[in-house]
């Protein structure tokens, strides 16, 4: 047997015991409706730049002129996280948005970055239980 063959037969093998019931799948949908639905109604508000979202950017020392850049790559990384086969690559982008929005959070002493991580923690989850690829490649264990 060949190293591509063994490892395709490797692969195979982990997906398909790390198969999903629809609870689960569900569960991971929830969970990740959470975050993405978060992110979505922040984006809608950095597009329209309503007006408690420009006075805010002050504040967290961005220049106004981000706002609507900031706003569609948001928007984007949550279109790119929904896709079942871009969505790992969507996790990326919007743990890489939370992790910016924690860190200048956490540099201003706003204590809301609790909620940034935790959203973070929800776009993996949902991912982790919705997506068999994910599952196999960190399995839990009893």
């Amino acid at each position: 047997m060949s190293a591509v063959t063994q490892s395709a037969a490797i692969t195979q093998a982990a997906a398909t015991s790390a198969r999903a019931s629809k609870k689960m799948v569900w569960s991971g949908r929830v969970v990740s409706a959470i975050p993405v639905l978060l992110m979505l109604f922040s984006a809608v508000l950095k597009l329209l730049k309503v007006a408690p979202v420009v006075q805010g950017f002050p504040r967290y020392g961005y220049p106004e002129s981000q706002i609507v850049m900031i706003g569609v790559f948001e928007l984007l990384s949550c279109v790119v996280y929904l896709i079942p086969s871009t969505a790992v690559l969507g996790a990326i982008l919007m743990t890489g948005y939370l992790g910016g929005a924690t860190a200048t959070n956490v540099r201003i002493g706003d204590p809301s970055y609790v909620m940034t991580v935790l959203l973070g923690v929800f776009v993996w989850g949902g991912l982790f239980f919705r997506d068999a690829r994910l599952r196999a490649l960190l399995p839990l264990r009893r």
